[in-house]
């Protein structure tokens, strides 16, 4: 039986490689220990808002804060769904998706991270492939946005090897110094081009009433 009141805690989206699950607080702590044991080299970052930079355990108190204060903020009009990426029930990173204003512009931004640990096995691709399938075949969105960094490679290959078209450039602070974010957006066509039939979701349309999406 289903959360009677929270449907996000029984959301799930699976891959043969991955399954992408809401983050509840048991979750969360292995998602935190993760974030915990390294994300990225620390003389570089790939996040606007640096949180990787803080030592435990304050890192993963503030994961914490984080997830709560996106799920106490969920309302139809503004949400951000954050899924833990779980690879042989082992958890190897996060991933999610958020949308302003869903019942109008039926758009959605995705952003992820995995462990030093996990990256190199082409993870991030399938679980970009995953949150996409959320967004498209469960939320009936027309556009999903993305961005990084001019200088995160391994996030730019993802995107443009998916097929997402360019949508320009703009200067942000990165660790009190200027940064280049590229950003990127898939229409629902492109999508409907390389949507995989090996992906499936559980607890998808109590969400969709949760969310008011029609």
């Amino acid at each position: 039986m289903g959360h009677p009141h929270w449907p996000l805690f029984d959301l799930e989206v699976r891959t043969p490689r991955l399954t992408l699950r809401y983050i509840d607080d048991a979750l969360g702590v292995e998602v935190a220990g993760v974030a915990s044991r390294g994300v990225h080299d620390p003389s570089w970052t790939p996040f606007m808002t640096p949180w990787t930079d803080h030592e435990s355990p304050d890192l993963e108190r503030n994961a914490f804060r984080f997830w709560w204060r996106s799920r106490a903020e969920t309302t139809p009009e503004r949400w951000t769904i954050n899924l833990a990426v779980i690879a042989d029930g082992t958890v190897v990173g996060a991933t999610g998706l958020s949308s302003e204003r869903f019942d109008v512009l039926r758009s959605f931004e995705t952003g992820s991270w995995l462990g030093r640990e996990f990256q190199g096995r082409g993870l991030g691709r399938e679980l970009r492939e995953a949150v996409l399938h959320l967004g498209f075949a469960g939320f009936d969105a027309a556009l999903a946005t993305t961005g990084a960094f001019a200088d995160n490679e391994p996030s730019l290959a993802i995107t443009r090897g998916l097929g997402y078209e360019p949508e320009g450039r703009r200067r942000v602070v990165r660790r009190d110094e200027v940064g280049e974010i590229h950003g990127f957006h898939m229409p629902r066509e492109h999508w409907a081009t390389i949507r995989r039939d090996d992906i499936t979701m559980t607890g998808v349309e109590s969400v969709r009433d949760l969310l008011a999406i029609h």
